[in-house]
């Protein structure tokens, strides 16, 4: 099982829209953010290191003009996004093709075709506001994450030791750049960066019924010229009834305070059509050659290609503490195991030597626990609150989104009660052929309640073959587990 240099754990949290009742603002459909395993400064790093690589690969159009203006529609735009202030940036790429992108952080391109083809800047605001709501519910790395998570398999719960993280996830998944993760959206996400674009518009004095017009414009024009719309439409596949959902969010937000254009469009289009023709995506991709560092996931050859074969001393039965630094919890493990803190240090990984190794480039857990926390309120695909939960309910939701996420990994049979530090708890076992060793793997889970209605929970981890011999340990670390609730 691989391990992660983040703090949370490997749980796909559902991104879900839900409308809440009341008047006017709070009638607006609510969106949620989806589970995230890069923090919002390593949002703005990969972003960075993205957009680096993007004007390495596209032509930036180097007109003050035009540069300016479609920053401040920016700017108006970017004043009125939910979530983390990001240090938003725009930039026209001199090419032809109708097409706009937005990387993590807050780094935005919007082609010069996309501006050519928009009636209005009401058009073009509504495509930059959709976005930046990419960007501002952190869609792309939440593609990372699930991407990541769904090679790393379980281990990555526990949180990966040192640094560099950011740069070796990215190699694992792809790198950087055009080609990379952060721009391929599914068609839920599309949904609520659409919902989300509408309202940011409205805030921003725009009518977000102007998004409507221009996805719908967009769509009839492809149908004329494809391969000026392929990369648009390839990277934000169209929901079903787009246009009306965004209109039917206009009418939840119940009108907007009309502010005057940022400057004249007409003007800037004008000036665009007296510049030479823009070249299109693919004849600037013949007339440049080719990029090895392009090639797909960097670094070059990956170790560790067969199965890791690992050997480890058996569990001393001699005992030290690990506290936690915000004294949430304790527990007693073997001494000649080493406890590696989460990056945020929310949770812990405790393994012996040689029970974590490097595989293709990644921290991989093999024999070992971790202890982390789950909320289940974040993981179902409606918000609601976990206190309408069960114990039962609640941890089935975290064993779903284990099983989903690690995808070798089976129930071996149904729950049953124990006591965690004198409450209630569940236990359960799975089971699966692990990707690292090419053995059969068992996952024991042990979860209670927590603070603010979440789960804490035990993962103990071992080859089948061992487990027996790691169990007296494993049933140590569970007697000694003390909460502070």
């Amino acid at each position: 099982m691989r391990e992660s240099r983040f703090s949370l754990v490997s749980f796909f949290l559902v991104l879900s829209l839900v409308a809440a009742s009341g008047p006017s603002l709070q009638a607006q459909t609510k969106v949620k953010p989806g589970f995230n395993i890069f923090s919002e400064e390593q949002d703005v790093e990969v972003g960075k290191q993205s957009a680096a690589e993007v004007e390495r690969q596209l032509p930036v159009l180097k007109d003050s003009e035009i540069q300016s203006y479609v920053s401040r529609i920016g700017e108006r735009l970017a004043g009125n996004a939910p979530g983390p202030k990001f240090p938003y940036q725009f930039k026209v790429v001199n090419v032809s093709d109708i097409n706009a992108f937005a990387l993590p952080g807050g780094f935005m391109y919007i082609n010069r075709g996309l501006i050519e083809a928009a009636r209005d800047e009401g058009e073009l605001a509504g495509v930059m506001g959709h976005e930046m709501a990419h960007v501002a519910l952190r869609h792309g790395t939440n593609q990372a994450s699930k991407a990541y998570l769904g090679q790393a398999g379980l281990g990555i719960l526990g949180g990966m030791m040192g640094s560099g993280a950011t740069s070796e996830i990215m190699g694992a998944i792809g790198g950087f750049g055009l080609n990379s993760l952060f721009l391929k959206f599914s068609r839920s996400a599309e949904e609520q960066a659409d919902v989300v674009g509408a309202q940011m518009m409205a805030k921003a004095g725009y009518d977000p019924v102007a998004m409507a017009r221009m996805f719908e414009t967009l769509r009839e024009k492809s149908g004329r010229d494809p391969s000026r719309f392929e990369q648009f439409f390839s990277s934000h596949p169209a929901p079903a009834d787009r246009a009306q959902r965004i209109e039917n969010e206009a009418k939840l937000i119940g009108g907007y305070d009309a502010r005057s254009p940022v400057g004249d469009f007409r003007r800037v289009q004008s000036r665009l059509e007296r510049m030479p023709p823009a070249q299109t995506m693919e004849q600037l991709a013949k007339s440049q050659p080719s990029d090895p560092r392009q090639s797909g996931r960097q670094g070059g050859d990956q170790p560790n290609s067969g199965p890791v074969r690992v050997s480890v001393e058996r569990p001393s039965s001699r005992l030290r503490t690990f506290e936690h630094k915000d004294r949430a919890f304790r527990v007693r493990y073997p001494d000649n195991w080493q406890a590696h803190e989460s990056r945020s240090g929310d949770g812990v990984t405790l393994a012996p030597d040689g029970g974590i190794v490097t595989y293709r480039g990644e921290e991989a857990i093999v024999y070992g626990t971790i202890i982390n926390t789950f909320d289940p309120a974040a993981a179902g695909s409606r918000s609601g609150s976990s206190r309408q939960l069960s114990l039962e309910d609640a941890s089935e939701r975290l064993v779903a989104q284990l099983l989903e996420s690690n995808n070798y990994l089976r129930r071996e049979r149904g729950s049953r009660r124990v006591t965690v530090d004198g409450a209630q708890g569940l236990s359960m076992s799975l089971s699966g052929r692990s990707p690292v060793t090419d053995q059969d793997e068992r996952v024991v889970l042990v979860a209670r309640r927590f603070s603010n209605d979440r789960l804490i929970y035990m993962l103990f981890i071992s080859p089948e073959r061992d487990y027996d011999s790691f169990q007296p340990a494993f049933n140590s670390m569970a007697s000694s587990f003390r909460v502070e609730d």
